[in-house]
């Protein structure tokens, strides 16, 4: 049985590791106001953020999926660990040993099974560099050194040298305590007819990292003659590598990405290092797969949708490049980047050319790109007779919805121009409005497409985090948010969580019948469990100490996504501000409880008891005029 991991250790794990380090290795964060950060969601798919992120509370919270939590919950949930595998993860990075209770800690039998084949992975990645200094790697040296890279180079991108033997990494991994399960299932080893052995041997080594850099991978090139194995192998798919969801080099480029706006993808590892050694160090490739869903996903999260952003594909002139330019401007709607494309000239390919031309010539061909919708339009009038009447009605056909889907919409009518040319159409605005029609037409079909909350904003609509939202289980009714008296309470809690010092000692007086809507009545309960704003004023542990007192995970999502969701105030939150939420809040449970009072003495009647609608009638006016000095003096009247 594993042993439970020190809660003193969880809770150093848990302060050691910001949030939004760990989060900025998955996606790009800009501000978002108030001290928070926001991004894509990788949690699903959105054109623009409702990702939050809060370092000063250790949360983040999505209003568009609403997933929240801690550091730890991101990981869990975004990479599958277990709780135990996340504390492990992290403390690894921060450089703290964990002590386990219950008899103590077996590496080899305790850590979950992704942590071990990770693990199984980085070992086996630093004995293929070891490796590439041996003298029967010789052979790989050589073929580095032929495409132009030095020892210095292969350092830097981790390339190695696997045996040719049949089970020296075997052994090696075994000796390091892993067991022969694990070698197969990490796919590193494979079934022999005497047990596991290498699945690769005698070949040039490229490491493949997540894009939090851990080794999740390996592409293999052949180096020998009587090696009958294709030219590349890859890894196959295990629990912790999908060729679909990696990109090559993203662990050394994301950062670069972020910052430029700008993605280059390139086909092969020797690409990649070629590119970044002659500084386009946003160069990226696929793993012996083509450029799909799951590697758009990857870009889109770590350029934020930037309409300013773009990704460039370089391929080679030849026939099979082009269908390659052509399959990934299929999926350029997908992008809100521009897209465009490279084409090496002479076939070569970037490794080829800074070989044959130095490093400004591979800056030179990405500087030098074309978009990829000017290339497909040529591809397609090219296919039609132009001569011919029919032929360019045909090419019309075709090239117009390429022009109407170009995303900026004053290139949209420069190119329209340029296609009626193309064509030899000499009525340039018959074109024009073609492709204005069409593009119209998209549009129209975009909103009124599903619930996206990109086209719900475009249409007016509320985002996610404002509109109608159920309560947390059987507390009460969906709530509408909406409302000005929930608006008021919910801004009121969002202070009690993330400015205590400003709302208290006023807020811990409230009771819990002051806020009417249900759930929030039940944070308000899981706030005092706390120890009240006051006590959460200058403590670090007031927010999750909340969370912890949340009765189930739907009340605790809730405390997370009003500890994140920014304030209503373009300022920094003042008292004054806090007081005006203060008072809000106060006046709508004092008009709420005179309406409920005037029901009564309605209800009771001219027969009433005379001393019990006496004092009916001295609760109602106490309440008016409580009420009315709220209204004229604000604060000082609490």
């Amino acid at each position: 049985m594993a042993g439970r991991i020190n809660d003193d250790d969880v809770k150093a794990v848990r302060d050691a590791v910001p949030i939004d380090a760990v989060v900025s290795e998955y996606l790009q964060l800009r501000n978002a106001g108030g001290g928070n950060l926001k991004g894509l969601c990788p949690f699903h798919d959105e054109k623009s953020p409702s990702f939050h992120v809060s370092p000063a509370k250790g949360l983040y919270h999505c209003f568009g999926c609403q997933e929240g939590g801690d550091t730890v919950d991101f990981i869990m949930k975004l990479d599958h660990l277990s709780f135990a595998e996340t504390i492990e993860r992290l403390a690894s990075q921060a450089g703290i040993t964990l002590r386990y209770e219950e008899g103590g800690y077996t590496p080899g039998r305790q850590q979950g099974e992704r942590t071990r084949l990770v693990e199984a992975h980085k070992a086996a990645a630093q004995f293929y560099v070891e490796q590439l200094d041996s003298p029967e790697a010789e052979i790989a040296r050589a073929f580095l050194a032929e495409r132009g890279f030095d020892q210095a180079a292969a350092q830097h991108f981790g390339v190695g040298y696997s045996p040719a033997g049949w089970d020296h990494l075997t052994r090696f991994l075994r000796g390091r305590r892993f067991s022969d399960q694990e070698l197969v299932l990490s796919g590193l080893a494979q079934e022999g007819r005497r047990g596991p052995i290498d699945r690769f041997r005698g070949r040039l080594m490229w490491p493949i990292r997540d894009i939090a850099g851990e080794v999740v991978g390996f592409g293999a090139r052949k180096l020998r003659d009587d090696d009958n194995g294709p030219k590349y192998l890859n890894t196959p798919e295990t629990p912790i590598y999908r060729k679909s969801q990696v990109l090559y080099g993203i662990d050394l480029a994301k950062k670069e990405i972020a910052k430029t706006n700008r993605a280059v993808v390139v086909e092969g590892y020797t690409d990649v290092m070629a590119c970044h050694l002659a500084g386009v160090t946003t160069a990226i490739a696929t793993c012996g797969t083509s450029f799909g869903e799951g590697h758009i996903k990857i870009l889109r999260r770590l350029l934020m949708d930037n309409a300013g952003s773009e990704v460039v594909f370089t391929f080679d002139g030849d026939a099979a490049g082009q269908k390659a330019a052509l399959r990934a401007f299929e999926d350029d709607q997908k992008f809100a980047a521009e897209t465009s494309i490279a084409i090496t000239p002479g076939g070569m390919d970037p490794c080829d050319l800074r070989l044959a031309k130095g490093d400004a010539a591979v800056a030179d061909l990405v500087e030098a790109r074309t978009p990829l919708f000017e290339f497909a339009l040529r591809h397609v009038v090219s296919r039609h007779n132009l001569d011919t009447t029919v032929g360019r009605a045909a090419a019309l056909d075709e090239a117009a919805p390429i022009v109407a889907n170009i995303k900026n919409s004053s290139i949209q009518h420069e190119s329209a121009v340029q296609l009626a040319g193309m064509l030899g159409i000499l009525d340039t605005q018959f074109v024009v409005k073609r492709v204005s029609q069409l593009a119209r037409w998209a549009r129209e079909r975009g909103r009124d497409g599903g619930p996206d909350q990109g086209r719900q904003q475009r249409r007016g609509r509320p985002p996610a985090a404002e509109q109608a939202r159920p309560a947390p289980g059987p507390r009460g009714p969906a709530l509408n948010l909406r409302s000005p008296a929930h608006r008021v309470e919910r801004e009121l809690l969002k202070l009690a969580l993330q400015r205590p010092d400003l709302v208290s000692p006023a807020f811990d007086a409230y009771g819990a019948d002051e806020f009417t809507a249900p759930p929030y009545a039940v944070v308000r309960q899981c706030i005092e469990e706390a120890g009240g704003a006051t006590a959460g004023a200058n403590d670090s542990a007031y927010v999750p100490r909340v969370r912890e007192a949340a009765p189930d995970d739907t009340v605790r999502a809730m405390v997370t996504e009003l500890a994140v969701e920014p304030l209503h105030t373009r300022r920094d939150p003042d008292e004054a501000y806090a007081g005006v939420q203060l008072v809000a809040v106060r006046l709508a449970a004092v008009n709420h409880r005179v309406t409920e009072i005037r029901g009564t003495l309605q209800r009771l009647g001219p027969r009433a008891d005379p001393a019990h609608l006496a004092a009916v009638q001295n609760e109602l006016w106490v309440l008016q005029q409580y009420g009315q000095s709220l209204r004229e003096r604000g604060y000082a009247a609490l």
